[in-house]
């Protein structure tokens, strides 16, 4: 569904000059859940925003047949969608009307066009599988910061994408948030016709939810694997501490 070949990019006037992301390739399957680990800089989030077309890149991209670099914006908003952490609010709309923006790809008509039967259903479906329908008339500035990410994750469901792309999407949750939202994410992608790439920092919670992890340190793929069964060596190497050891110390303090 999702195929990255030779991808490199980075920022300013020359970014291929000095690229953060260095000759990344991986491909993701229909139902997959892939997650990215590493360290702070190196180029995780940078890499999903030249995969959803954010960032001009060299290389290759592919979402579901369409390339990145050429293709329109509505049409590869069809595809795939960038959901990333909760930031500031700056509308009251209601958390109805912030889950219908997301058919902004699906329709030329106004986003709150009230004769869509089409996205009005979407927006209802999407609304009752996070939990959201009976606070649909709430304005989002009352919300929580998880109340208000779950309206966010209706929003990116609403967008229909076969793509999710995921940016720290669970950084200042409380755990209680965190698994909802994964949860919610594992049920989408058990379609079957889906995939979700993300980018986490929280590595148990990567573990629990992804089949397969891609580590990154310094811009570049160091290994892609199971995520039953790896080497915890692996994130030694990429994190630069035993982190192993680390867990295992936090983990005696739930059996005493």
């Amino acid at each position: 569904m999702l195929h990255v070949e030779h991808l490199t990019c980075g920022y300013g006037p020359k970014p291929l000059q000095n690229p953060v992301v260095k000759d990344v390739s991986f491909s993701v399957s229909p139902g997959e859940r892939l997650c990215i680990l590493g360290p702070n800089g190196c180029g995780k989030t940078t890499l999903l925003r030249a995969v959803c077309g954010l960032l001009p890149f060299e290389g290759k991209a592919e979402a579901c047949g369409l390339d990145v670099r050429t293709a329109k914006r509505r049409e590869l908003a069809q595809k795939m969608a960038l959901m990333s952490q909760s930031g500031q609010v700056y509308f009251s709309y209601t958390v109805y009307e912030t889950v219908l923006m997301g058919r902004y790809a699906h329709s030329r008509r106004a986003v709150f066009a009230q004769d869509d039967a089409r996205g009005a259903a979407v927006a209802e479906e999407c609304l009752r599988r996070t939990g959201l329908w009976e606070a649909r008339d709430r304005p989002i500035t009352e919300l929580s910061g998880g109340q208000l990410q779950r309206v966010f994750l209706a929003r990116t469901f609403a967008q229909e994408p076969q793509i999710i792309l995921l940016d720290e999407p669970t950084n200042h949750l409380d755990l209680k948030y965190q698994l909802a939202l994964a949860d919610d994410l594992r049920a989408w992608a058990a379609d079957g016709s889906r995939c979700v790439v993300g980018v986490l920092h929280d590595v148990n919670l990567a573990l629990d939810f992804a089949d397969t992890l891609l580590l990154m340190k310094e811009g570049r793929v160091v290994s892609r694997c199971l995520a039953d069964g790896f080497s915890t060596r692996m994130l030694d190497e990429i994190y630069d501490v035993d982190v192993a050891a680390y867990m295992r110390r936090v983990l005696a303090r739930w059996q005493g």
